[in-house]
């Protein structure tokens, strides 16, 4: 009887070790699924904006660490630099829809990873300096505006927002710097506004006593979807389980951030070089909780329309397969 009685604590230890290592293929496995992903190591191209939050909220709280995903996140100085260090230092980046469609229409093949940012009450605007008399979007006819680029976001809204205040557009002039630029260009004159995001929006009011002359995210450009993420379509075409994973992963980080704006405006000390104060009265928009075809469309349509683009681009034909909203 002592013989059967060890012999079945034997086989009940066996089990026990062998559910143990398995548990993965009842679901009660932590890594998210990382046995199947292609590879568990990848780096994303950032920006200092409001619009990444969530990926420092889900480094933050190690949500890709729980899902088997270990993610770098590595600065980047501008958002088309980003775009063409995909498949070389980076394996994703974050940037504007309007320079990825650009980047698409040049013959970058990308594949669309994510919604990061969509435009709210106040985050992307106009801003002049404290001293100017340039207080109402149609008060000047030929005004001077800087932006990033002349062919970005900056300007295809800059451009939609004065033509309802009846400025011709061609009469705009615009004049290209990095948003670190804009509030030395404002102080001195050289220009008479500059369209920002946030948090450069809420630096420039508080160091500079800028103003907003008015909010790009309005008329035309209400709740405008701002950026996101990208993969080359070669990184996606090899790498969709790893995708998947971090897709999964970005809608509970975006879906934390949306429920929790403090959070949002507390991460933004830790990379955007703000002070807590600062970081505070930071206007933040919507983290999008999913790829929209029918939302990202309308980014294309306008630069159509608005000629930055010399066609109609069908966004749909670079989303992941199978994704429809």
């Amino acid at each position: 009887m002592a013989t059967r009685a060890k012999a079945l604590r034997l086989v009940a230890v066996l089990i026990t070790c062998v559910l143990t290592a398995s548990c993965g293929l009842f679901g009660g496995s932590s890594d998210g699924g990382a046995a199947d992903m292609e590879r568990n190591v990848i780096r994303i191209g950032v920006l200092p904006v409001v619009d990444v939050a969530p990926l420092r909220i889900a480094l933050n709280e190690k949500l890709f660490e729980k899902n088997g995903l270990q993610v770098t996140l590595v600065p980047q100085p501008s958002e088309d630099e980003a775009i063409k260090q995909l498949d070389s230092t980076l394996d994703l980046t974050w940037a504007t829809h309007v320079n990825f469609f650009r980047a698409v229409a040049s013959g970058t093949e990308l594949q669309l990873q994510g919604e990061a940012y969509q435009a709210g009450p106040n985050s992307m605007a106009l801003v002049a300096s404290a001293g100017s008399d340039y207080d109402d979007p149609g008060k000047k006819s030929a005004p001077t505006i800087a932006v990033p680029s002349k062919d970005d976001v900056g300007a295809l809204t800059t451009r939609a927002v004065l033509d309802t205040a009846a400025v011709e557009k061609q009469k705009i002039n615009f004049k290209t710097m990095p948003y670190a630029d804009m509030e030395g260009a404002l102080t001195a004159g050289t220009v008479d506004a500059a369209f920002m995001i946030e948090p450069f929006i809420t630096k420039a009011q508080r160091k500079i006593g800028a103003k907003i002359v008015t909010d790009t995210a309005r008329g035309p450009t209400l709740d405008f979807p701002m950026s996101g993420y990208a993969s080359s379509k070669k990184f996606a075409e090899a790498n969709p389980k790893t995708l998947k994973v971090f897709r999964d992963v970005l809608r509970e980080a975006q879906q934390r951030a949306q429920a929790n704006k403090l959070s949002v405006q507390d991460s933004l000390t830790s990379y955007a070089d703000i002070d807590q104060p600062t970081a505070a009265l930071v206007s933040v928009g919507t983290f999008p909780l999913s790829l929209n075809p029918i939302r990202l469309q309308r980014v294309a349509d306008m630069m159509d329309t608005e000629d930055v683009l010399s066609g109609r681009l069908d966004v749909q034909q670079l989303l992941p397969p199978g994704t429809t909203n």
